[in-house]
């Protein structure tokens, strides 16, 4: 399976080149784990999504450590039958049987409680796409049930769900969301903008 995301990240503030170099550091730990490509545009994190989700929490949290309004774009796919079998991306999540749907809800569930707090708080929405499979929708509705009871369900919005709390168990839940729901070997995507720091009021 080939699994990874394309990130971009928007530090406001005047010495933006700082905080975004600054908060390169936080990638240092998973650099044996991911294959990072970096371009004009984005960075590109090649990876097992039990590494990609802490990597950008961990560099999202250090981005917004300054206390200035910052901005994390990604989109983060696994499956895509375009991308060509990566070992770097292995993962026993997806091996095996996949497990029923309520199994499935009490698990994510499980993790997003085990997280550990930051002490960042952020704001969140994305969406999730689970494609090439007749019960997607089926699926798409298990994760939105098992976000409302997760503890950082904020609300429904168009096209999308927005997620609020410490950065920990929203990127929990951002990774359960992405490895927990569709079929393990199918092709599933994620569009996801986080915020922290926001000067609008909510």
């Amino acid at each position: 399976m080939f699994s990874g995301a394309q990130i971009s990240l928007y530090p406001m503030t005047g010495d933006f080149v700082g905080v975004i170099t600054g908060a390169l550091g936080a990638l240092d730990p998973y650099r044996n784990q991911l294959r990072i490509e970096t371009d004009d545009i984005s960075t590109l994190l090649v990876g097992p999504p039990d590494t990609l989700f802490p990597a950008m929490r961990d560099l999202f949290v250090a981005a917004a450590g300054g206390g200035a309004h910052c901005v994390l774009s990604a989109t983060i796919s696994r499956g895509c039958p375009g991308e060509p079998d990566d070992a770097i991306c292995a993962s026993v999540r997806f091996d095996g049987p996949r497990e029923n749907l309520e199994q499935r809800k009490a698990e994510s569930l499980a993790s997003v409680a085990a997280a550990i707090n930051t002490g960042t708080p952020i704001a969140a929405q994305f969406s999730l796409y689970v494609m090439g499979t007749d019960d997607h929708m089926d699926e798409i509705y298990g994760c939105i049930d098992f976000l409302k009871q997760s503890g950082v369900f904020d609300r429904a919005k168009n096209f999308c769900t927005r997620l609020a709390g410490d950065a920990a168990p929203v990127f929990a839940a951002l990774e359960a969301a992405f490895c927990q729901f569709g079929p393990p070997a199918g092709h599933v995507t994620i569009d996801l903008t986080v915020s922290a720091n926001s000067p609008t009021p909510r």
